[in-house]
């Protein structure tokens, strides 16, 4: 029997997940539309072998008041399906993933897109379902406000099956919220159809994804906030008629790595220091959806909050954070500031490589979803330290052994319906 081995998903973002990165002497600052840029990350992830790359996506600007400049270079970029799609033709075997909201769009049409890339990849398609959490969003598309969280949810149950059900070739959907005629007019993929991942973590998410999903991301700062939410949620699958692994949890890690320990420490520090107090608050603000915890003293602890509409498990996390650190609310934005809420890992080769495979032999992951502070830079670093002492250690592939997402995954070729 084969050994188990990890999943590994670039998470791309323009300059890099660290919220100065664009900041870095070394930055590519325009990267968001850039798509020279965007082509070297993903052939760099597929030359380590890594299983997929991942696009976040928002219909708007990501957070209010986050300062020109650094909001500018979060914020231009590409539509996430459209620059797959043109990355498609320029890889071979990494799986393409983008966000797709179910709040403001409408099955039909985004099944169609995600079959028409996952044509295009020969099956290397995945659909990242969001509800969206933000008003600056909903201020998009005439909405009256954010929905309720519960409200959004529902949605997003019958819009999930009604695109699955396109996918599998079944005639039409007629339900309380959507209804769509016709079948798709594409035919499926070598994989079937396109993975579904997830990334909510509330109880309402963690249903939704023991339901539908394939691939869930998740944050958690501890190994026990990540055993307990990886066990939650292999848990709920029987309920549905499905096994543990017809799931691959796949928490968020931001690496910091370099040959030496204090090389590792130096450059993470520098970053640290790149973060104006205004960026690094305006940014935990939209976290804990208020309109600016900056009124707060910033050397002073972080208030009692009200629960909001918004993004309610990541809000959780930042309090958590906050309460049991003791951190002041200019530590805590500078905290999350460089990892939004993600596991943050400053080391060697070795010391990286310890901790993923403790959580990952621990029962609290199948992989990570890697998120560099900074492009290229960052990326390069873990492909050429880190990726050849996890395959040293045989916890993570050598080549590829598909074509297709859902072989890299070892995820079971959906059956398709009556067309």
């Amino acid at each position: 029997m084969s050994r188990r081995q990890m999943k590994l998903g670039l998470f791309l973002w323009a300059t890099g997940h660290h919220i100065a990165a664009w900041r870095h002497p070394k930055a590519h600052v325009t990267a968001g539309i850039d798509i020279a840029h965007y082509i070297e990350l993903a052939r760099t992830a597929e030359a380590a072998k890594f299983d997929m790359v991942f696009c976040e996506d928002a219909a708007g600007l990501r957070e209010a008041n986050v300062g020109i400049a650094s909001q500018t270079s979060r914020s231009i970029g590409f539509e996430p399906v459209s620059l797959l799609s043109a990355l498609a033709a320029r890889t071979e075997r990494i799986g393409l993933v983008s966000t797709a909201s179910t709040s403001y769009n409408e099955p039909y049409g985004l099944a169609r897109m995600f079959a028409s890339l996952d044509n295009l990849s020969a099956g290397r398609a995945g659909w990242n379902l969001v509800t969206s959490a933000s008003p600056i969003e909903a201020a998009n598309f005439v909405a009256t406000g954010l929905r309720p969280h519960a409200d959004r949810y529902e949605r997003a149950r019958e819009f999930a099956a009604a695109a699955t059900g396109l996918w599998l070739g079944r005639p039409g959907h007629d339900g309380q919220g959507f209804s769509a005629r016709d079948p798709l007019d594409i035919p499926p993929s070598p994989q079937g159809a396109p993975v579904m991942v997830q990334a909510g973590a509330s109880d309402d998410g963690k249903d939704l994804a023991a339901r539908t999903a394939d691939v869930v991301f998740s944050a958690a700062q501890t190994f026990d906030e990540a055993k307990a939410f990886y066990d939650d949620l292999k848990g709920r699958l029987a309920v549905y008629g499905r096994e543990p692994d017809d799931i691959k949890i796949l928490p968020g890690v931001a690496p910091v790595v370099a040959e030496t320990e204090a090389q590792a420490r130096e450059k993470h520090d520098q970053l640290q220091e790149l973060i104006p107090d205004d960026v690094g608050v305006a940014l935990l603000s939209s976290y804990l959806s208020i309109a600016d915890v900056g009124r707060y003293p910033l050397d002073g602890p972080l208030p009692e909050l009200p629960e909001s509409e918004g993004m309610k498990s990541r809000q959780a996390l930042v309090i958590e954070q906050a309460r049991r650190d003791g951190l002041s609310i200019r530590d805590l934005a500078r905290y999350f500031a460089g990892a939004r809420g993600h596991w943050r890992l400053v080391g060697t080769p070795t010391q990286i490589a310890d901790e993923l495979q403790a959580r990952f032999e621990g029962g609290a992951a199948d992989g990570f979803n890697v998120m560099p502070s900074w492009f290229p830079g960052e990326l390069d670093a873990f492909a050429r330290l880190v990726v050849p002492e996890l395959q040293r250690r045989g916890l993570f592939r050598q080549d590829y052994d598909g074509r297709t997402l859902r072989e890299h995954l070892g995820l079971k070729r959906p059956a398709r319906g009556e067309v």
